[in-house]
């Protein structure tokens, strides 16, 4: 079931239907782009806060998620804390995969 949503996850990023870094995921998260946001598990407390906070007042759902490492191993990048899922498809099909 895990790998499953990785999968997911990586083929998103490889469809270009990913954003990564903070202030691009929260630009896309003020612009209603994002779809759905993965968050690492391990991710500092104020960038978490500032991404949940966003998130909730913009209703883009979030899902916290494995570790950083194994979230940067899904889409072949490294020291990625969160990742923003673009695509309406994608989103719902990672969400279900997540619970």
């Amino acid at each position: 079931m895990k790998n499953n949503y990785l999968n997911m996850i990586g083929l998103a990023y490889r469809a270009g239907k990913c954003s990564l870094g903070e202030e691009t995921i929260l630009k896309d998260i003020r612009s209603n782009r994002a779809k759905l946001v993965i968050i690492a598990s391990d991710i500092g407390p104020q960038t978490k806060k500032k991404l949940t906070d966003k998130c909730n007042y913009y209703e883009v759902p979030y899902r916290i998620a494995d570790d950083r490492e194994t979230l940067s191993n899904a889409i072949g990048k490294s020291h990625r804390v969160a990742i923003a899922i673009l695509d309406t498809g994608f989103a719902a099909k990672i969400k279900s995969l997540l619970g």
